[in-house]
């Protein structure tokens, strides 16, 4: 029902799109009547209606071309976001941390609930790596374009003599994987509990509550110690690895689809520079389609749906090309 009812809502607008355009298509051919009429004014007005139709209709027509491509119901999900420091050192943790902050301000500006999976903080409020679900309304469409290698070019606070450095954060956004996406057998799971390190509270410390799992197939691993008990972290663990094998299994999808591509919008290749953040200029640019904004601070506050939409609109331009 609830997989319906989310077509529903996706299909709704087009069917009123098409409904407006069956009735332009129904009064022009009435105002082409009058073409014939004996009245030279009344035939002129009708061809200056007819002038306005047509433009009417162009733009309903460029409108219905993108809603009729169909929609992923992937986009509905909520979305897990990991973020790491890449290249830079303690710079690249800073940048990460500047990121994980710019995301946290895009939820909450569209009124989406952040809930925290994981976090490791390096020096100078730095982050090495923070992992969070994001959950609303189109969570996944909207964050799925920022999946890639994220770069910075500033001069960082550790710089004493006013050079300007570039480093390097990572971004993987993943759809949440409902037990339906895939099974994973017992058998694949290697899993082993240790005791939690870093700042921890009652309990936290003192017992072999953080969790690893191993996915032998695949060879990935995920370890959670943020949580108060084993059971907790074990549960928390296993959602980022559901998430993780199925967006391994996107990607290798979209990998095959996007040889006949232009562009790597879309393509889930997670080692692509994809966006630069120059302070100097006061410039953020996407490189997949060469997209830039000169309003820095505003994107790091949290505002990157024109970067978002700017994205969006080349995949449906692609999409419709294809």
């Amino acid at each position: 029902m609830a997989a319906l009812g989310r077509e529903h809502r996706h299909l709704t607008p087009l069917v009123a799109m098409g409904g407006r355009l069956h009735k332009l298509d129904q009064e022009l051919a009435e105002t082409r009547e009058l073409f014939r009429s004996d009245d030279p004014g009344m035939a002129d007005e009708a061809r200056a209606e007819e002038a306005l139709l047509n433009a009417g209709i162009e733009e309903l027509e460029q409108q219905i071309k993108p809603a009729l491509i169909p929609h992923d119901p992937l986009d509905d999900r909520p979305a897990i976001v990991e973020i790491r420091g890449g290249t830079g050192g303690d710079e690249a943790a800073i940048f990460a941390a500047d990121l994980f902050r710019m995301y946290i301000r895009f939820a909450e500006g569209r009124r989406w609930r952040v809930e925290m999976i994981s976090q490791s903080d390096g020096a100078l409020g730095g982050v090495k790596e923070a992992i969070f679900k994001v959950k609303g309304e189109g969570v996944f469409g909207a964050m799925r374009w920022e999946s890639g290698v994220h770069r910075v070019q500033r001069v960082p606070v550790t710089e004493s003599q006013g050079r300007i450095h570039t480093s390097a954060a990572t971004v993987a956004v993943l759809p949440e994987a409902e037990e339906i996406d895939l099974k994973i057998e017992d058998k694949d799971l290697r899993i082993d509990v240790f005791r939690s390190s870093g700042p921890g509270g009652q309990s936290v410390n003192t017992t072999d509550s953080a969790v690893r799992i191993t996915h032998i197939p695949s060879g990935i691993v995920v370890s959670q110690q943020d949580q108060k008990s084993q059971l907790q972290n074990k549960l928390k663990a296993m959602e980022v690895l559901r998430a993780r094998l199925l967006d391994a299994r996107l990607a290798e999808q979209e990998t095959a689809r996007a040889r006949m591509r232009k562009t790597q919008v879309g393509t889930g290749d997670r080692s692509a520079k994809i966006r630069t953040y120059n302070f100097p200029q006061n410039r953020v640019t996407d490189h997949r389609i060469n997209f830039s904004m000169h309003e820095l601070t505003k994107v790091l506050d949290g505002q990157i749906d024109p970067l978002i939409e700017a994205l969006k609109v080349a995949d449906i331009e692609e999409r419709l090309g294809e």
